[in-house]
C-alpha cells in the first residue's frame, strides 16, 4: 500500500477546510434566495387574483372537467380557504378574548357561539350571498366574498371555542407573573395568552382548514331559488364530476386535492407544529422535538434574521416601552375622583349601557317580527315533518359522536405521546380529514345500496367523516400539552395502563376533549345538510332528517321552512350545550387545570 506524504495530507485538509468555509458562506445566501423566491411567487399570485376579482362578474360559468383546468381551479379554491381561515383566526382571537375577560357578556357570548356553530352553512347562504352581490354588483369580488364568508362559517367556531378554553385554563402563577411585571393587555396577549393557546389553536386550525375543504363543494356551487351560483374552483369541479358520475374527473380532482393537502402539511403545518412545541407548559424539556426543514430555512435565513433583529424586535420593544411610559404617566397624573364625579361617571356609563341594550333589543324585536311573519306561512304538515326530522338527525348525530369517540381518543393520545408516530400519522390524518367525504359519497352510496343499506346509514358515515377530526385533533393537542415531567413521574411510579388513563391522560386531555366534542357535535349537525340530502347523477337522494329539510328548502327557495328548520336546529344544539357541555366546561376550568 502506497503511503501518501504528510505534505499531501496537509494540502488535502486545507482544501477541505476551504471548501467547507465556502459552503458556510454560500448556504445563508441560498436560503435568502429561497425566501425571496417564495415572496415573489406570493406577489405574482396576488396580482393575478386581483385581476380576476376586480373584473366584471361572469353571467354564467361552465365548469370544465378537463384535467388542464385543475391548476387554475385549485389556485382559486386554496385562496378562498386561506382567506376564510385568516378571517376565522382574527375572529376567534377577538371573540374568545372578549368572552373570557368580560364577565358581563361572557354567558351571552358563549350562548351566541353555541347558536352560531349550530346554524348550517346553507342557512347563512341566502343572506350572505345576496348581501355580497348587492354590495359589489359590478365586480366578481361580490360572489367571491360571499363564498369566502360561507367557508368562514364552517371554520371559525371550533377555533373560537379553543382559544376561549385556553384562556380560561391559564395557570394562576402565570397570570400573577404578568401582573407583577405590569404587562399591558396587548403585551399580555402577545407574551402569555397567545403562546399558551398556541398548541390548541394550531391543531384546531388544521381541523378548521379540513372543514373548509369539506364544505367547499357546497360553497362554490349551489342553487338559491331560481339563481344558480357557480365559482371556478376545485369544489365545483368535484361536485360537477360527482353529479354527472364522471369517475375519471373525480379521480383527477381527488388527486389534485390530496397533492395540495400533502404540500400544505409539509410546507405549513409541520413547521408550525415544530414552532408551537416551544410553548409547551412544562418544567422538564422533552427529549424529542418535531423538526421541519422549512422552519430551519426561515430560522436561518440571514435576511429574515436581520429583519427580525433590526426591525421587528426594536419596534416591539419601543411599543412596549411607550405603553409602559404612558401607563406610568397616567398613573402619576391621575387625580382621585370626587364622590360627585364618580356618580356622574356611573350615571353616564349606565345611560350608555341602557341605550346599547335598547338598540340591541329593538333590532332583535324588529328581526323577530319579520321572521314570525314568515313562519305564519308554514303549514302544520311541514311543521311535523321538521320535528320528526329533528329527532332523526338527533339520533344520527349522537351515534356518529359515540362511534367517532371510540377510536379518536386512544388514537389521538397515541399520536400525541409518540412524536415518531405523529410524523407518520399526522399527515395521514390531515389528508383524510381534508378530503371531502362528499366527493367519496357516490362510491359509498353505491356500495351501501348493493349490501342493502341506504342514505339513512350512509348519512351517519358521512357525519363521522366530517366531524371525527374535531375530536382527534383536539385530543392530539391535549396529549401533546401534557407536561413531560408529569409523564416521567407516572413512568417513575410504574403506573399501570388503567392508572395512567385515570390519573394522567384523561384529566390532562379533558379540556381539549370537551372542546373537541362540542365542536364535533355542532359540526355533525352542520354536516347533516349534506349527509341527508345528496345529488347523484341528476337524481336527488334524501332521507328523513332536519338537514334534508334545510337543503330541500334552500334548493326550492322556501325561506319560511329554511328559517323554522334553522331555529329548531339551533334550539336543540343550544339546549344540549346548556345541559351537557357547559357543566363539563366548568369542570374543566376548575378541576382539570394544569398549575404549579
Amino acid at each position: 500500500m502506497i503511503q501518501l506524504p504528510d505534505s499531501f495530507s496537509y494540502f488535502r485538509d486545507r482544501e477541505t477546510l476551504a471548501r467547507s468555509q465556502v459552503l458556510r458562506r454560500s448556504w445563508p445566501f441560498l436560503l435568502d434566495l429561497c425566501v425571496a423566491g417564495i415572496g415573489l411567487a406570493c406577489f405574482y399570485a396576488v396580482v393575478q387574483l386581483a385581476r380576476y376579482w376586480f373584473g366584471h362578474p361572469m353571467p354564467e360559468i361552465v365548469i370544465s372537467l378537463s384535467p388542464s383546468a385543475l391548476p387554475r381551479y385549485a389556485f382559486y379554491s386554496v385562496v378562498r380557504i386561506w382567506l376564510a381561515y385568516a378571517l376565522s383566526l382574527i375572529f376567534a382571537i377577538g371573540y374568545g378574548y372578549t368572552a373570557a375577560y368580560n364577565r358581563r357578556v361572557e354567558a351571552l357570548m358563549i350562548a351566541g357561539l353555541d347558536i352560531l356553530q349550530s346554524i348550517p352553512v346553507l342557512s347563512f347562504l341566502p343572506g350572505v350571498m345576496l348581501a355580497m352581490v348587492a354590495l359589489f354588483p359590478s365586480r366578481q369580488i361580490g360572489v367571491e366574498m360571499g363564498a369566502i364568508i360561507l367557508i368562514f362559517t364552517g371554520q371559525v367556531w371550533n377555533m373560537a371555542f379553543s382559544f376561549y378554553s385556553s384562556l380560561k385554563s391559564i395557570p394562576r402563577e402565570l397570570r400573577e407573573a404578568a401582573t407583577i411585571y405590569r404587562f399591558s393587555p396587548w403585551q399580555r396577549l402577545i407574551e402569555l395568552e397567545l403562546p399558551y393557546a398556541a398548541i390548541g389553536l394550531v391543531w384546531n386550525s388544521m381541523v378548521s382548514v379540513a372543514g373548509g375543504w369539506f364544505f367547499l363543494m357546497a360553497c362554490e356551487m349551489f342553487v338559491l331559488g331560481s339563481r344558480d351560483f357557480r365559482l371556478p374552483g376545485l369544489g365545483s369541479y368535484l361536485q360537477t364530476a360527482a353529479s354527472t358520475g364522471n369517475a375519471e374527473a373525480i379521480i383527477w380532482g381527488l388527486f389534485t386535492m390530496i397533492a395540495i393537502i400533502v404540500a400544505t402539511d409539509q410546507l405549513l403545518w409541520r413547521p408550525v407544529i415544530a414552532w408551537s412545541d416551544k410553548f409547551k407548559f412544562e418544567q422538564v424539556e422533552t427529549t424529542s422535538r418535531v423538526r421541519s426543514p422549512l422552519l430551519h430555512l426561515f430560522q436561518h435565513s440571514r435576511g429574515l434574521l436581520n429583519l427580525r433583529n433590526h426591525t421587528i424586535q426594536p419596534l416591539a420593544e419601543s411599543i412596549y416601552q411607550r405603553l409602559a411610559e404612558n401607563r406610568r404617566r397616567i398613573a402619576a397624573n391621575a387625580v382621585p375622583l370626587t364622590q360627585e364625579a364618580r356618580k356622574r361617571r356611573d350615571r353616564w356609563n349606565n345611560t350608555l349601557r341602557a341605550v346599547t341594550v335598547i338598540v340591541a333589543v329593538g333590532g332583535v324585536l324588529y328581526a323577530a317580527i319579520h321572521a314570525l311573519s314568515l313562519l305564519h306561512e308554514v303549514r302544520r304538515s311541514e311543521f311535523f315533518e321538521i320535528m320528526v326530522g329533528a329527532f332523526a338527525t338527533f339520533l344520527r348525530v349522537n351515534t356518529a359522536l359515540l362511534l367517532a369517540s371510540a377510536w379518536t381518543i386512544p388514537a389521538g393520545v397515541a399520536i400525541g405521546f409518540h412524536p415518531r408516530l405523529a410524523r407518520i400519522a399526522q399527515p395521514v390524518a390531515q389528508i383524510a380529514a381534508s378530503v371531502p367525504a362528499t366527493a367519496l359519497f357516490p362510491v359509498v352510496l353505491i356500495a351501501l345500496v348493493r349490501i342493502g343499506g341506504g342514505l339513512g346509514i350512509g348519512s351517519i358515515l358521512l357525519m363521522m367523516l366530517g366531524t371525527q377530526w374535531y375530536i382527534l385533533f383536539n385530543v392530539i393537542a391535549g396529549a401533546m400539552a401534557i407536561p413531560t415531567d408529569l409523564r416521567e413521574v407516572a413512568a417513575l411510579f410504574k403506573f399501570t395502563t388503567a392508572q395512567r388513563w385515570k390519573t394522567l391522560i384523561l384529566p390532562g386531555i379533558f379540556p381539549y376533549l370537551i372542546t373537541g366534542l362540542v365542536t364535533a357535535s355542532g359540526g355533525a349537525w352542520n354536516a347533516s345538510i349534506i349527509a341527508e340530502y345528496f345529488h347523484l347523477e341528476n337524481h336527488t337522494l334524501e332521507t328523513v332528517g332536519l338537514g334534508a329539510v334545510i337543503s330541500a328548502a334552500t334548493d326550492s327557495g322556501k325561506f319560511q321552512i329554511l328559517l323554522l328548520a334553522t331555529i329548531v336546529m339551533a334550539a336543540m344544539v343550544v339546549t344540549i350545550n346548556r345541559l351537557v357541555w357547559r357543566p363539563l366546561y366548568r369542570l374543566a376550568e376548575t378541576r382539570y387545570k394544569v398549575g404549579a
